[in-house]
């Protein structure tokens, strides 16, 4: 019984995980990405539709504080950040922190982890694409007046949905380029990113124009418990900054540039955020924000502002330019975990295998690309999405124990990056992350919980008899 908890609980040493970095089985992965590239995958992955539809949802929680309010979610992701900035430079792979778990925690939890990636990021981007019809529905209507019908930008039963083929194009067109390869993917999402940051200062100017110091006051009309209501809210729009530590294998200079990738995609999202929230604030008083109309809210400011159509056409564009920035980046980061976890013998081989040509695993994006687009094309995913929010903020709280851990077992391991006032900070990312996942809906923990039973049950009946470290225990 000893021996089976220590194999459950048994480290793969950091030095051994750096060294397997890079090598899959039939070729190795190609590092092309630069610290821009690196940089701009973690905007991508995070500056979603989050800004054009939480700020809506957010507003009327906490009147013009939720300037305030996305100030403190952002300090929340920063504990965060910093850890996954510290491990990403020691332990720069693509397992993100499905493989910092397994140099600090054990084999068992970086299962669990790096099942909570599984259910973070598919389901997430199949959400993520699922929205993407009705943008794409925005764009063409303000423009040509032409409206797509309901039957194929929705999932079966909801609002006459038959096939949501927008959802599965759109996976389609990430998988098509991702499998031309990282540096061409990484271009291309440099694209899309700055588009929509363009978008976004677009949106900045137009309301700054119509710009009333008197929409500020009073300041917090909910005081402080509408603030940290919304903070909790608005958290979910910095969830993706972690997005460059899964191209650890493929970066140019991992150990210098993925913490900086990490902290600078955290600045420039939150630098946008607060922009875009201040700008919102003082051009349409705090009461008018409607909670049922909030993937129209930035849409509605702009139009008003230049008493015009045109602005929202704009802003339309720029969401769903985010959107296709996001699917992308993300099923990028599912490849490359699972990628790390087939290296690892957790699951089959297939997901570790590399086309020596193109230098991608084309198996496994194949598989994954396949599975979303079932997920985005046919399912409501419903509170399912929901429960993605746990498993991030799950992997989070690991990463912040694993520094505390790396730390203490490895003082003398190469860092490229350390996380400033050890132990505070990585503490407080622990704490953090623990109260914004109780702060979420018991629905949304049952979810969670029956997804850990499921994973658990294929960890023991194949992870476990087939993994590498496992075959080695005499």
């Amino acid at each position: 019984m000893v021996s089976v908890v220590h194999q459950l609980f048994r480290t793969k040493p950091a030095e051994e995980i750096v060294a397997e970095g890079g090598h899959g089985v039939g070729g190795d992965l190609r590092r092309t990405m630069t610290l821009w590239q690196l940089t701009l995958f973690s905007v991508g992955a995070t500056l979603g539709t989050g800004i054009f539809v939480i700020l809506g949802q957010a507003v009327p929680k906490a009147g013009p504080a939720v300037v305030a309010a996305f100030l403190l979610a952002a300090l929340t992701a920063l504990f965060s950040a910093l850890s996954y900035a510290e491990l990403a430079g020691t332990i720069p792979v693509s397992g993100s922190s499905y493989s910092y778990a397994y140099a600090t925690l054990g084999e068992l939890v970086a299962w669990v982890c790096g099942w909570c990636l599984m259910l973070e990021y598919a389901v997430s981007v199949a959400a993520v694409a699922v929205g993407w019809g009705e943008y794409l529905n925005h764009f063409l209507h303000d423009l040509f007046g032409w409206t797509l019908p309901a039957a194929i930008i929705h999932s079966p039963g909801d609002q006459g949905g038959v096939i949501n083929l927008t959802a599965i194009l759109i996976v389609v067109l990430a998988t098509w380029l991702l499998l031309r390869g990282a540096s061409e993917s990484a271009t291309a999402n440099a694209i899309f990113v700055m588009i929509k940051i363009v978008v976004l200062l677009f949106f900045c100017v137009v309301a700054f124009t119509a710009f009333n110091a008197g929409n500020l006051t009073p300041f917090a009309p909910l005081g402080v418990a509408g603030i940290t209501a919304a903070a909790s809210q608005v958290f979910f729009s910095y969830i993706g900054f972690d997005a460059a530590s899964t191209a650890g294998e493929e970066a140019k200079n991992p150990r210098r540039d993925l913490p900086l990738a990490i902290i600078l995609s955290l600045g420039i999202v939150t630098v946008l955020y607060v922009l875009v929230a201040l700008a919102a604030v003082g051009a349409m008083p705090w009461q008018e924000f409607d909670p049922e109309r909030t993937e129209a809210s930035l849409a509605i400011i702009a139009n008003r502002a230049l008493g015009s159509t045109w602005p929202g056409l704009i802003i339309s564009f720029g969401a769903a330019i985010a959107i296709a920035s996001v699917v992308l980046t993300v099923l990028y980061g599912q490849t490359r975990i699972l990628f790390a976890m087939a290296r690892d013998g957790l699951i089959p081989k297939i997901f570790e295998k590399v086309d020596p040509r193109r230098q991608v695993p084309v198996a496994n994006t194949l598989i994954v690309s396949v599975f979303v687009s079932l997920l985005a094309g046919f399912i409501q995913l419903g509170q399912l999405a929901e429960a993605t929010s746990i498993g991030t903020l799950f992997a989070f709280a690991i990463v912040n124990l694993g520094v505390l851990v790396l730390r203490y077992t490895k003082p003398d391991l190469p860092r490229s990056f350390r996380t400033p006032l050890f132990p505070i900070t990585p503490i407080l990312g622990v704490i953090f992350c623990v109260i914004v996942m109780l702060g979420l809906a018991g629905i949304t923990w049952l979810a969670f919980i029956l997804w850990l039973l499921v994973g658990l049950l294929a960890y023991f009946l194949y992870g476990f008899r087939h993994s590498r470290l496992h075959r080695r225990v005499p």
